[in-house]
Parts: structure tokens; C-alpha cells; sequence
């Protein structure tokens, strides 16, 4: 209700001002969930666009050293994936006459979720298959040198909160569960 002076002023009432006030509180209310839900789904397309490049980097390396997967140590997998190399995973930082193969990745990319997001570091789990994630690592990745595969250091539930319908159905098949 607008109540008009002798000069033609207008002001608003206390009760508009406080209805005001509630609707904005309501659509912020309705607004900041669906933000950090976008959030979310954008971590897990992140991880599994960082998983796809990864794995393949992994086997194209295998098709070309003989059906062997990079390195038994977190740095010998980043030099293998990272330099150029020879048949037999000798590393090199230019091509040489023996050093034919790769590099197969810039760098190792960084995982967006898990015990230790914005990590780049590997942990190498050689006796387990699936490797098994460490909360106590400071690792983004978990990786076996044997079977090749690569993992985000994350519990079940971390990359199930991630990823939903079909990437999760994706994700398990990937991990062989």
C-alpha cells in the first residue's frame, strides 16, 4: 500500500517490504540446490572424460610395447605415458631412432573427485583387481600395473554420488562389478 504526502512522495509499507523479502528467500531457496547440483554432475562428467582418456591412453601404450602396460612405480607410469618411448618402455623427452612410440598423454590429469580431488599423483596397487582405493594416499588415481586399470582413489559411494543412469552403469562395467 503506497500512502502518497503533500509533496507526492510514495513509500512501502513494512508489510510489502517483508513479503518482498520472504519471495526472494524462496526462489533462493529453490535456486542454490539446483546450482550445486550442476556442480556435481559436472565432477562426474569430468571423471569420466578424464577416465576414457586415460584408459586409452593405457591400452594404446599395451598395443605398442607388446601387450604390457606402463610402469611398476607412479613415475616410470607418468614417463611411459608422458615421453616418447621404445619397444621395450625405455623413455625418452624426444624421438629418437629406438624411441618411436607415444607420448600417449600430455600429462596425467588431475582427478576431480575422491579422497584427494585436484590430485595428479598415482597410487600403484600391483595386488589387487580391481586396485583397491587408499584413503590414507595422497593419490587422485589408483592404478595396477599388471591388468591396466585406472581408477579414481575413491570409495564406491564417492563415485556412485558422482555419476548416475547410464554412467553409472558404465562406470561398474568398466571396473568389472
Amino acid at each position: 500500500m503506497r500512502t502518497g504526502t503533500t509533496r507526492g512522495e510514495c513509500a512501502y509499507s513494512l508489510i510489502e517490504l517483508v513479503v518482498v523479502v520472504m519471495i526472494i528467500g524462496m526462489l533462493a531457496s529453490m535456486a542454490i540446490p539446483r546450482m550445486s547440483r550442476g556442480a556435481v554432475a559436472a565432477s562426474g562428467s569430468s571423471l569420466l572424460g578424464d577416465l576414457t582418456i586415460v584408459r586409452t591412453a593405457l591400452l594404446r601404450y599395451a598395443v605398442e610395447h607388446r601387450n604390457s602396460f606402463p610402469g611398476v612405480d607412479a613415475a616410470k607410469v607418468v614417463a611411459q605415458l608422458t615421453q616418447y618411448s621404445d619397444p621395450g618402455g625405455t623413455t625418452s623427452p624426444t624421438r629418437t631412432a629406438s624411441a618411436i612410440y607415444g607420448p600417449y598423454l600430455l600429462s596425467i590429469p588431475p582427478c576431480p573427485a575422491g579422497y584427494n580431488p585436484d590430485s595428479s599423483e598415482i597410487l600403484i596397487d600391483e595386488a589387487n583387481s580391481p586396485p583397491k582405493a587408499s584413503a590414507a594416499s595422497t593419490a587422485g588415481w589408483v592404478y595396477n600395473p599388471h591388468t591396466g586399470e585406472f581408477y579414481p582413489n575413491a570409495s564406491d559411494e564417492q563415485v556412485l554420488e558422482l555419476l548416475s543412469g547410464e554412467a553409472v552403469a558404465t562406470a561398474i562395467i568398466a571396473k568389472g562389478g
